[in-house]
């Protein structure tokens, strides 16, 4: 259990000094590169979920996991169809 934390940990200090680095015109192509490899944490969530190795925290844990999975990947969809509505220029997007 201390390992699974300590890799946690190491995951958020890693994800946070990686994305400090990346200019702020990368970050919305990135994020639509990165949006199917993404999908994977949702099926590694369910996995999580469907699992009770941990017990009733367990699943709490990987239910909490594939909502955040789910609100990532979904926001991920919703900013790269904004994105590319940008470079639509058959319909005018300014209101």
């Amino acid at each position: 259990m201390i390992l699974l934390l300590f890799i946690f940990v190491l995951a958020l200090l890693l994800g946070r000094e990686l994305i400090a680095k990346v200019p702020s015109q990368l970050h919305t192509p990135l994020m639509s590169g990165s949006n199917a490899i993404s999908g994977i944490t949702i099926v590694g969530a369910l996995v999580a979920a469907g699992t009770a190795a941990g017990g009733t925290v367990g699943i709490i844990l990987g239910t909490l996991a594939v909502i955040c999975a789910t609100i990532n990947v979904v926001g991920g969809y919703l900013v790269t169809d904004r994105m590319l509505q940008m470079f639509d220029g058959k319909k005018d997007h300014h209101g």
